[in-house]
């Protein structure tokens, strides 16, 4: 089809998606003038359809406020000599938000950069790489800012966030915006202040030298004969990382169940614990050297994510053993199956070869569509035949 107005438009709204047009403005490369593609009429259209020929050309021609129209000379044997449009300009930077109606949106990020330049110099090229997640910020870019500076006169503080005595910054804006202050830290920090062994938004406190609320490992102790604190009651207890990795377990069995009721209900066995999981995350259980010396099961949803868990959980404590994760479980229990939302498609490598075949039963849809069954529905009476096996 040929080139419309809205097309135009189309092509300078996918420049500002892009950051092009915004770039130029935090010293990125020129962007004016600038060549459109105008797709036009062959000889045979302008021939056949004369009459839509030049209406396509009145409306261009019509619409031409903010661009300017490169033409070419077309002869026919009958109409002669034709002038048609072969491509479109945009000669200013002004003319494209014009067009596009953003001329405000770029005045505010003209004030980002001027800000940028007095405050953060380092910064700029940051605003001319990212303009529109800048533009996102722009409420809270002072604010940004001043942590960015306040970080270079502090680095590496061995505080909380909350401790950070910033006017008009409070945690929960730090805490929202970790993942484009390590941007932004990234490019002025000295190298001797951030620890890259910390990534992602989970690891902002440790790249940048705060203290972070330490991780914690909740359990219940099964077996009554067994003491860790001067209650007999003192069962359900819960521990800093550091301190469960400098527990000394006399038992020999550890559980992880991921369910609060089912961590709440667990029966008491002879020698061991249970853990109440965290899901994907097991940093708090990898430093306990201990739990490699003892048998070690673990028993969660009979689902795609189940097992991803569970893989895991192997790659920091490759013993682990599944229980009740099992086709027999799952069969037994067709009636109580739920859905699973966003199944896991991936290939689990640490998974065992029975394990593997209900994984992949389940992400390939062996008994249905996106099958789950909670490990809450399971039915007690398997719990306590399994803790019967599993008995010293």
């Amino acid at each position: 089809m040929w080139t419309t107005p809205e097309d135009i438009k189309a092509q300078v709204q996918k420049l500002w998606d892009r950051g092009v047009l915004l770039a130029p403005l935090a010293g990125g490369e020129p962007s004016f003038p600038r060549r459109l593609p105008c797709r036009g009429p062959d000889s045979a259209e302008v021939s056949g359809r004369f009459p839509e020929v030049q209406d396509w050309i009145a409306r261009l021609s019509t619409a031409a406020d903010a661009y300017r129209i490169e033409w070419r000379t077309v002869n026919h044997r009958v109409l002669g000599a034709n002038q048609l449009p072969a491509a479109i300009w945009i000669d200013t930077l002004d003319d494209a938000l014009a067009l596009i109606g953003k001329r405000r949106a770029a005045g505010q990020f003209a004030t980002l950069v001027d800000l940028t330049r007095e405050r953060e110099p380092a910064l700029v090229p940051w605003l001319a790489k990212r303009p529109l997640r800048a533009l996102e910020l722009a409420e809270h870019w002072p604010q940004l800012l001043a942590v960015v500076s306040w970080l270079q006169m502090h680095p590496r503080p061995g505080i909380y966030l909350r401790q950070m005595d910033l006017p008009g910054v409070h945690t929960k804006l730090i805490e929202g915006h970790r993942g484009v202050l390590a941007e932004l830290l990234d490019l002025v920090l000295p190298t001797d202040a951030i620890d890259t062994g910390h990534m992602g938004a989970g690891g902002f406190c440790g790249r940048y030298g705060f203290l972070d609320k330490p991780l914690r490992v909740r359990f219940r102790i099964l077996d009554p004969q067994i003491r860790l604190l001067p209650t007999p009651e003192a069962r359900d207890i819960t521990l800093t990382q550091e301190a469960f990795a400098a527990l000394e377990f006399p038992g020999s069995k550890v559980f992880i169940t991921e369910n609060e009721v089912n961590f709440l209900a667990f029966p008491d066995v002879p020698g061991a614990i249970v853990v109440f999981g965290a899901g994907y995350g097991f940093e708090n259980l990898g430093a306990a050297k201990w739990m490699h010396q003892k048998r070690l099961y673990y028993w969660g949803d009979i689902d795609t994510h189940g097992f991803a868990i569970l893989n895991q959980l192997r790659r920091t404590l490759p013993h682990a053993v599944s229980v009740l994760m099992d086709e027999r479980t799952l069969l037994e229990h067709r009636s109580l199956w739920g859905t699973e939302a966003r199944p896991e498609r991936g290939e689990l490598e640490l998974l065992e070869s029975e394990e593997r075949v209900v994984y992949d039963g389940l992400r390939l849809g062996r008994w249905g569509e996106r099958v789950r069954l909670e490990q809450e529905r399971v039915g007690f009476v398997r719990v306590l035949d399994l803790l019967s096996d599993r008995s010293e």
